[in-house]
């Protein structure tokens, strides 16, 4: 990143005594003194380019570009350098990471966990989990700091539900990726889903975007199974949702999507890479899910309407 260097002053040379009075005029006219050096002038470093920021992660993470395509994602729903990007369910920043740097030093990245209710209402939340989540946004905030480096975008977060209202019209886009079926899950019992969705909308500018990436279930699947619970939610579902806080739908893309993904009811999203749930001690099903490859996604973008 480029910062401009400061000026050099260039130091006038001494005179050398003479031996003349001090009255005697000079020859000739003094020459002008040196103007002083500008004062540098302080600018924001350019933020590297989406290319420059993707070929500096790790190799584990560039394996998974094949799949994730953060590039075209990033185009495709419009997310620049200077926004301020609302990330869902930020977890270990696999793509913070790539954000941080991207949006750049004018640019802010907002984390957001789901609702504290999701972790009361699911069974499967251990007490240690809950009490962790209580302080969840000072710990992923002070974690995604060390994320950071001179340059990068700025960090804040908070809980869905819960968001401040501080942060209400901020926001340049909300990315939902992979984060809409747990909501979906516990909907009914918490209001999990509705309560997130109103925060994107609210946390939003007028005009703001939305971008959902979302493991997508067959039209011909039951709707029990594709509820949610088994990471699997249908196109014609999360549009409905979208549509019923006032976003409007205004593209789509099949850039994540895979036909080599066609689970039964039997199976869950997790049995493919990276998860591999249930083959860690079967090498021909584990082949047989890496043939396949990530989970075939839906990816639509949705627009607040502007005021």
């Amino acid at each position: 990143m480029t910062k401009l260097l400061p000026l050099l002053a260039v130091l006038p040379l001494a005179a050398c005594g003479g031996g003349e009075p001090a009255s005697e005029a000079p020859a000739t006219a003094p020459a002008a003194a040196a103007p002083e050096a500008a004062a540098p002038v302080e600018t924001a470093p350019e933020p590297a380019g989406i290319d420059a920021v993707l070929a500096a992660q790790p190799e584990a993470v560039q394996a998974r570009y094949v799949y994730r395509k953060p590039a075209e994602t990033m185009a495709f729903f419009g997310i620049e350098p200077g926004m301020t990007v609302v990330e869902a369910l930020p977890g270990g920043g696999w793509y913070s990471k790539i954000l941080l740097p991207y949006l750049g030093e004018s640019g802010h990245l907002i984390g957001a966990d789901y609702p504290y209710q999701l972790w009361v209402v699911n069974p499967n939340t251990s007490d240690q989990r809950r009490e962790e989540k209580k302080t969840w946004v000072a710990d992923w905030t002070a974690q995604a700091e060390g994320w950071r480096a001179p340059g990068d975008a700025s960090i804040s977060a908070f809980q869905m539900a819960e968001m401040p209202e501080s942060m209400n019209g901020t926001a340049d886009a909300v990315l939902f990726v992979r984060a809409l079926h747990n909501l979906a899950r516990w909907e009914s019992a918490g209001g999990t889903l509705t309560s997130a969705l109103q925060d994107a909308y609210n946390v939003l500018k007028p005009g703001g975007v939305v971008g959902v990436i979302q493991h997508e279930a067959r039209p011909d699947m039951p709707d029990d199974w594709a509820d949610g619970s088994n990471g699997y939610l249908k196109r014609d579902f999360v549009i409905a949702q979208m549509e019923s806080v006032g976003f409007e739908l205004v593209d789509s893309t099949d850039i994540h999507a895979n036909d080599k993904d066609q689970p039964t009811v039997d199976d869950i999203v997790w049995r493919l890479p990276p998860g591999l749930s249930g083959s860690q001690d079967d090498p021909e099903r584990r082949e047989a899910m890496l043939a396949i490859g990530e989970s075939n996604r839906m990816t639509l973008k949705f627009r607040k309407p502007a005021a």
